[in-house]
């Protein structure tokens, strides 16, 4: 095997997509060029503060589909106070699962796909990141096109001649839709391409934009309507027996939970830059439990809001916006949620796969190609398609769930209980047949197989119970089993490297 060679000394633009100043990663001389560029390599300087990561968790939670998909629950029948406590109780777990996967990156200063090839490998790490970063494509496609939606109103209400180009659909999108979507398409590249820096002043206040617009929208709507008139026992179905609330609560917050799988796994990327992981504890304190109760708060009051007022349950805000059917509200509502979709994108969507693909090539794959990577293919999955109703939903979160969990469940198994929290640093940037993390060439068989025995089912509950109704197989409706399936990818995942590690220990030496 040919001797490693130095890293360039020119810096790789990645890393100002990290928000860290150009070369922050320490690269020592006998890292292998092929694990490593300046952003993949362990930091020199951790400085992010509580407020850093709370700012994160903002920028992720206040999107057009964070809100559509917390005002989807009403379709499960449950009344507004039982959303709200689903709501809460879910991202109290996703609160307790960041901690879990945040400390390894913050003890180590590598980021997510780095810190996994502890566990599977240095080159079988590369299975985990691509999944990450086509699901991250995913959800990019999601975030855009949901933005999309605000555009169209605007169009509408300020050109009514656009309406026109409403009438025809082409792979499922109207030739406005397309307009919408490529606007905003181009409009994020070009926020990309500028940089980190402006990207941090874009979310620096997307976040609380948003914020403002829904408070402005709720005492809105709460005014018109008058408090004595809102029902917080409204839902959107046949009214539940007491066994079936539950269950469809317990549903509903494992919704939730597979909505955050996503920035949940690659958290890391992230805590990597706290100061200390007492520091990111406090911030995912601040940013989860505690923003997201004024978040469901919000989303309840103005969902419930909207039956007095308009005379039928809106979970959309950008659809409550439009029946406003003002000028000045339309353009103000449809604009801050274009630009708070734009920051989650950023946020969720445009770092994580810049982590993921620059990890598959380090010395060829910098944050721009990254980040154009998942803008591409973002449009060429059609996501208006698949996520445009609250079944939709469900099952696509179902589905990303199944490909997250599992990948959850070995990393955690790996660095806590067989790792026990130790991590040779260097290790992770060798290709030495004798380094710890070779393990079978360059792979983890016992990584690999645990993800694959993990993943298999769990996929399987999301497609095979509504396989069988559609073919008219069987009559049971077992279709809620899919709403935990991150659960199931999660567990089966970590007792499976248990038991592979127990039967032939590869990572333990």
């Amino acid at each position: 095997m040919p001797e490693p060679t130095t890293v360039p000394e020119h810096p790789q633009d990645l890393v100002e997509a990290a928000g860290m100043p150009v070369g922050s990663g320490h690269v020592r001389a006998d890292y292998d060029p092929r694990l490593t560029n300046e952003d993949l390599a362990p930091l020199e300087k951790q400085s992010w503060s509580s407020y850093n990561i709370f700012a994160f968790w903002m920028s992720d939670v206040h999107s057009v589909g964070g809100y559509v998909t917390a005002g989807s629950l009403f379709a499960l029948g449950l009344a507004s106070w039982q959303v709200l406590v689903a709501l809460v109780a879910g991202i109290v777990i996703v609160q307790i699962f960041t901690n879990l996967v945040a400390k390894p990156s913050q003890v180590t200063g590598v980021p997510y796909p780095v810190i996994n090839r502890a566990v599977f490998g240095v080159l079988g790490a590369n299975v985990p990141a691509v999944i990450r970063g086509l699901i991250a494509i995913a959800w990019y496609g999601v975030q855009t096109y949901l933005a999309s939606q605000s555009l169209i109103i605007i169009f509408l209400k300020f050109w009514p001649s656009t309406a026109s180009l409403q009438e025809s659909t082409f792979l499922g999108l109207t030739p406005l839709g397309y307009i919408a979507y490529a606007i905003l398409w181009v409009a994020q590249a070009a926020v990309f391409w500028k940089g980190m820096e402006a990207i941090r002043r874009f979310i620096d206040w997307a976040g609380p934009a948003v914020y403002v617009v829904m408070v402005v929208l709720a005492v809105y709507l709460v005014s018109k309507a008058g408090w004595s008139n809102i029902s917080f026992d409204l839902s959107s179905g046949e009214p539940l027996s007491t066994a079936a609330t539950i269950s469809t609560m317990l549903s509903a917050i494992a919704l939730v939970v597979s909505y955050f799988s996503g920035p949940m796994l690659n958290f890391g990327d992230f805590s990597r830059y706290g100061k200390s992981f007492d520091a990111v504890k406090r911030g995912n304190l601040l940013g989860l439990p505690v923003n997201f109760l004024f978040f469901s708060l919000l989303t309840v009051i103005t969902a419930s809001a909207t039956v007095p007022v308009f005379g039928e349950l809106i979970t959309d805000p950008i659809h409550t916006v439009q029946r406003i059917d003002t000028a000045f509200a339309i353009l103000l509502g449809g604009l801050t949620f274009v630009i708070a979709t734009i920051g989650i994108n950023i946020v969720a969507n445009f770092i994580s796969p810049a982590f993921d693909f620059s990890n598959v090539s380090p010395q060829r794959i910098s944050w721009r190609t990254g980040g154009m990577i998942a803008a591409v293919g973002s449009v060429l999955l059609t996501p208006w398609n698949w996520y445009s109703n609250p079944d939709a939903i469900h099952y696509t979160l179902g589905l990303l769930g199944a490909l997250i969990g599992p990948l959850f469940g070995v990393l955690i198994a790996g660095y806590y209980l067989i790792n026990r929290q130790q991590v040779d640093v260097d290790a992770l940037f060798t290709m030495s047949p004798q380094g710890k993390y070779w393990f079978k060439g360059g792979y983890n068989p016992n990584a690999i197989g645990a993800t694959i025995a993990a993943g298999l089912p769990a996929i399987a509950a999301v497609l095979v119970p509504k396989l069988l109704l559609d073919l008219d197989i069987t009559t049971i409706d077992v279709t809620w089993i899919s709403d935990y399936s991150w659960f199931i990818g999660c567990g089966l995942g970590f007792v499976a490297l248990l038991a592979l590690e127990r039967r032939s220990p590869q990572t333990a030496r």
